[in-house]
């Protein structure tokens, strides 16, 4: 037996990163792994695990246990119903967006940081292709995601700037990147190291939106000017739906309305829509809460409810 780390998953097909330096492709030996009950996907990058190695192909082997994970970065699997493993034992989760090309979606950004709070993992925010410029009403995002503690790096792979004060954070640690399609994460990883030479595709100029080039996670061991750090380099996604929260504790993963909560007129059961005595409004009316971030909690609050009707039930978390 000998212990390893996922590097690439697929549904029944792992390859793994072995002790003695060599990479094995493996399948898992019984039943599902304890550790990965209730999850869309049984195992993930950044997993460590134990493999029996096949007798007789060197290069194969059958993963017979799962080590406890630090942790589990995941979101809602609409068609499995259930969470999907993306990556896990990690130190940083960044999510990449853009100015434009794709647009700026400020609303994504804050369903990961929900799901990063929600998983208690440092969540660093990344602007790529920043030569393109942002809008003041961008600008005025990005400043209120820094007011409320969230670390924000402005970069630029094509012209490779702003790299190294992101590279000083992830040295020697594991990162995972998550964003929508096109916004550059293959382009980011290929500027840190060009010996990688991931695939980076075209924008689609019809949609405004980028092609799915990276179709399954995988890690990268990466070396940028001789700073070293590991990456998760994952698909694109349209729409995020953080996983493991009900609606009702949706509140308490917004840290400028945390505090409010239980507070108004009506108590825990304002809306925070149109009652009377809500400290939420009173608090957007006098700005201490960014109106376009309220109604970013209110369309994730709507849609976890509706997907709560559709399985019947809410998964909830401790506060």
């Amino acid at each position: 037996m000998i212990a390893g780390k996922v590097i690439e998953s697929t549904v029944n097909s792992f390859l793994v990163e072995c002790d003695d330096n060599k990479l094995r492709n493996c399948s898992i030996k019984g039943k599902i792994l304890k550790e990965s009950l209730g999850y869309y996907n049984p195992l993930c990058p950044g997993d460590n695990v134990e493999i029996e190695i096949d007798p007789l192909d060197f290069g194969k082997g059958q993963i017979v246990n799962l080590k406890k994970r630090k942790n589990a970065f995941s979101r809602f699997n609409q068609k499995g119903k259930n969470l999907q493993l993306i990556a896990s034992n990690i130190d940083n989760l960044i999510c990449v967006t853009t100015p434009r090309n794709p647009p700026f979606r400020p609303r994504f950004v804050d369903r990961v940081l929900v799901q990063g709070a929600v998983e208690r993992i440092n969540t660093i925010i990344v602007v790529n292709k920043i030569d393109l410029e942002l809008s003041v009403d961008d600008e005025l995002r990005i400043r209120e995601w820094e007011r409320l503690g969230y670390t924000v790096f402005k970069v630029s792979a094509r012209k490779k700037s702003g790299l190294d004060k992101l590279t000083a954070v992830l040295e020697n640690k594991l990162s995972v990147l998550v964003g929508q399609s096109g916004v550059g994460k293959s382009s980011i990883i290929n500027a840190l190291d060009g010996t990688v030479n991931l695939k980076t595709g075209e924008l689609s100029i019809k949609h405004d939106r980028g092609a799915h080039t990276t179709t399954k996670g995988v890690l990268l061991h990466i070396n940028f000017q001789n700073i070293k750090f590991d990456l998760i380099d994952t698909p694109g996604v349209r729409n995020f739906i953080p996983g493991g929260i009900d609606s009702t504790d949706l509140i308490h993963f917004f840290p400028e309305m945390a505090d409010l909560w239980g507070q108004c007129s009506y108590g825990a059961s304002c809306t925070h829509t149109t009652e009377s005595g809500c400290k939420i409004q009173e608090a957007i009316y006098s700005g201490v809460i960014l109106e376009d971030r309220f109604e970013s909690y209110l369309n994730l609050k709507e849609e976890l409810e509706e997907e709560k009707q559709k399985m019947g039930f809410g998964k909830k978390i401790k506060k």
